[in-house]
């Protein structure tokens, strides 16, 4: 079940740039293009960490 809710995409913003993010159903992370960080989502749950997210 990689898809996560319309709603909350709209309001997430990433910790470091505070810009939108982008869903990648792929690899089931949000995507800050500005820091170039990836953020997991775990059982459904954005991980909004900048410790936890990978650089890309």
């Amino acid at each position: 079940m990689n898809n996560i809710d319309k709603k909350l995409l709209e309001i997430l913003v990433c910790p470091v740039t505070k810009v939108p993010l982008r869903y990648d159903s792929k690899k089931n992370e949000l995507i800050s293009d500005q820091a170039k960080l990836a953020y997991p989502i775990k059982d459904g749950i954005p991980i909004m960490l900048p410790e936890e997210a990978r650089e890309i």
